[in-house]
């Protein structure tokens, strides 16, 4: 397998950290968990996540709803939905020197896409254009400890979730478990070749979590503070008044 192919674009003073895993991995929980914390230490966090793209969702929806995407629609789609995500909202927090903080990122094409039977290769050179993330990180969990999770809450799995689209079983459940244990083939083969952190989902959530902002705490050393303004001088300065806002305020206490 060739070594990780990322494009350069110049100083990014920012960091990009990017969660993995399968679904029910938990690396959504623990994603927030991380943001919110970034963001109490004073700095600025950007989030972005998968297939959120305004220019390509509405079309993602309506093949994914009529199951008309192929594996190379599938995941030409969800490159296109990277791209603009990319240009929009990752490099220019990065430039500001911003934490941007992703769910899923280019090694989920890698393991959805080639699961689905695309060239490993060729997924590598479609997303060629990323930039090299600060740190990556990979939720480990088993199969059924997924698929226990994903139901909870909700009734069924739903069709491209399940890989239902590549004829494995009849049973949903049955093709989930298929179908994410090539994705989980895949992303154990990722862990060596792009040097993924990799951190056990089975653990307690809030170990998780230590073991996340361990990871990401000496990153954040440069990166963009939140302004931080006394409540006295912000109501003053933006011509604030009237009875409730008059003279020293608690909000001001210990400033």
């Amino acid at each position: 397998m060739s070594p990780p192919r990322y494009t350069d674009y110049g100083e990014l003073p920012g960091r990009l950290v990017i969660v993995e895993g399968i679904d029910g991995s938990g690396k959504s929980t623990q994603l927030d968990l991380l943001r919110k914390w970034i963001i109490s230490q004073g700095y600025c966090a950007f989030f972005s996540e998968w297939n959120s793209s305004p220019v390509v969702r509405s079309t993602t929806k309506m093949g994914k709803d009529q199951h008309l995407l192929s594996p190379m629609t599938f995941s030409l789609i969800h490159a296109a939905d990277f791209a603009d995500r990319l240009d929009r909202t990752i490099l220019p927090p990065l430039r500001a020197g911003a934490v941007v903080l992703t769910d899923r990122y280019i090694f989920t094409a890698f393991g959805r896409d080639v699961a689905r039977g695309v060239d490993p290769e060729y997924v590598r050179r479609v997303y060629r254009f990323a930039v090299k993330p600060s740190a990556a990180v990979y939720f480990r969990v088993p199969l059924d400890e997924a698929l226990k999770r994903i139901l909870t809450g909700r009734p069924e799995l739903k069709y491209y979730e399940a890989g239902m689209d590549l004829g494995l079983s009849d049973d949903p459940y049955e093709s989930f478990k298929l179908f994410q244990g090539r994705i989980l083939e895949q992303y154990e083969k990722m862990v060596p070749e792009f040097g993924l952190h990799v951190i056990d989902a089975t653990l307690p959530i809030a170990e998780q979590q230590r073991q996340m902002r361990k990871l990401v705490s000496p990153l954040l050393s440069g990166c963009l503070r939140r302004p931080v303004m006394p409540y006295a001088r912000l109501t003053q300065e933006h011509g604030l008044s009237g009875h409730y806002l008059s003279g020293r305020s608690e909000f001001d206490a210990g400033r």
